[in-house]
């Protein structure tokens, strides 16, 4: 089972990976307002690493618990689900923004 410690890294890990996404997210959508579609499909991809990653760690300790190993449900735990999926949410919207903005401009051409 985990120590208190490293399940405390693993929230932290989670927090900083769902944080990176959800702010290259955010800059995938300034950067398509501008125009800059490359630089926003760049940041999407970044976000989408960032998401990946968060989403291993999550994985790992939902197939802990799955095979009987608890884990506590602290309000850290809490604070990096809600971070994670707040950066999935901001991760899609930022893809309809993007296909957005796109059709936008080719209706401008």
């Amino acid at each position: 089972m985990e120590t208190k410690d490293s399940m405390e890294e693993i929230i932290m890990k989670l927090i900083v990976e769902s944080g990176e996404a959800k702010s290259a997210a955010f800059e995938a959508i300034h950067a398509a307002r501008k125009g800059e579609f490359k630089q926003a499909e760049e940041r999407l991809k970044f976000a989408g690493m960032h998401l990946m990653e968060a989403h291993h760690r999550q994985t790992a300790l939902i197939q802990q618990e799955a095979a009987g190993e608890r884990h506590e449900v602290s309000l850290l735990m809490v604070h990096a689900q809600d971070h994670l999926m707040t950066a999935m949410v901001v991760r899609d919207l930022a893809q309809e923004f993007l296909a957005l903005y796109r059709k936008g401009e080719e209706k401008e051409a």
